[in-house]
């Protein structure tokens, strides 16, 4: 039996939905999860002794004591002990010094201070600016590309256009996971996240490429079968490649990662896990669907039908 996945095209527009509002929702109400990265501030990191550790409500409430409100703690594994990253609005020289102190008197004498940073916010805001228009130019450079190269089939800058909405799409869904994420786990979106949301763009588009392609090579070939044929077909075709290439190269190896790599990488291999399997779906469920509601021009039936109910 042929697989209709087209003919289910408005549920997985539902399911992506389902996906991204919940995480906007939360947006909407708390704002963006940023760290200093975009925002500006002090990151400390410290190693103590494994068995002198501190827990990290008793670093968040050395910090208040401090005047310090706002404070992450992450802490990871190493083989000469714990190490702690603290993450807070920008210390003076005398909260840092005082901070540094205290943790020696009431936990580890013998900590070591691994690296102390500020970022100011000109700092911040410039990180902000070239990480939005990194993705304006990789934007661009889908829609002229994909133009370009199918532009030996009728309506070619429509699945340029199609890529980009799709590219949004797991964006979306990559932000949506760092709010949800912020509010169970504490996560922030600082630059290890801003890398792997650009990483989820590269995959991203290369997926909607490949489908695109198979659409593109059967187009001459079905020429008398309905474009909506011709697109689910393509698709077909292409599931298992996009779905196994996906599994092999990637999604096993972040897993493990994400399982067995530590809280440091953690965060990272999540995101990128969820974010590329978020590429290989809408590529298959996404794109290749929207390509087909816009040959159909299918918004307008459902005007017709708001009228006629209206009426």
């Amino acid at each position: 039996m042929k697989l209709n996945i087209l003919g289910k095209r408005y549920l997985f527009f539902f399911i992506s939905l389902a996906m991204i509002v919940p995480g906007l929702v939360i947006i909407a109400i708390h704002g963006l999860p940023l760290s200093i990265d975009f925002t500006g501030g002090s990151m400390l990191e410290i190693q103590f002794a494994t068995d002198k550790a501190p827990a990290m409500d008793d670093v968040i409430a050395l910090y208040t004591d401090n005047g310090i409100n706002d404070t992450q703690v992450q802490f990871s594994n190493s083989d000469e002990g714990v190490v702690a990253v603290i993450k807070s609005s920008s210390l003076t020289q005398e909260q840092h010094t005082a901070i540094i102190s205290s943790l020696e008197t009431n936990f580890d004498s013998n900590l070591v201070e691994l690296k102390f940073d500020t970022v100011g916010p000109s700092i911040s805001q410039s990180v902000t600016q070239r990480a939005l228009l990194a993705i304006a130019i990789s934007a661009l450079a889908v829609i002229i590309y994909i133009t370009f190269a199918f532009r030996g089939i009728q309506h070619a800058f429509r699945y340029g256009v199609c890529a980009i909405i799709a590219m949004l799409h797991d964006i979306l869904i990559v932000i949506s996971l760092g709010a949800i994420g912020s509010q169970l786990f504490g996560w922030q979106m600082d630059s290890l996240y801003l890398t792997a949301l650009l990483t989820v763009i590269g995959f991203s588009t290369q997926d909607k490429i490949v489908v695109f392609d198979r659409i593109r090579e059967n187009s001459p070939i079905m020429r008398r079968v309905p474009f909506e044929k011709i697109v689910n077909h393509s698709i077909v075709q292409s599931l298992q490649r996009s779905i196994n290439t996906q599994l092999m190269t990637s999604e096993f190896l972040l897993l493990s990662l994400a399982l067995f790599g530590g809280t440091t990488l953690r965060e990272m291999c999540i995101i990128l896990l969820v974010g590329l399997l978020s590429g290989t779906y809408s590529s298959i469920f996404i794109a290749s669907p929207i390509l087909v509601v816009w040959e159909n021009k299918e918004w307008k039936t459902w005007f017709r039908k708001t009228k006629t109910t209206e009426g």
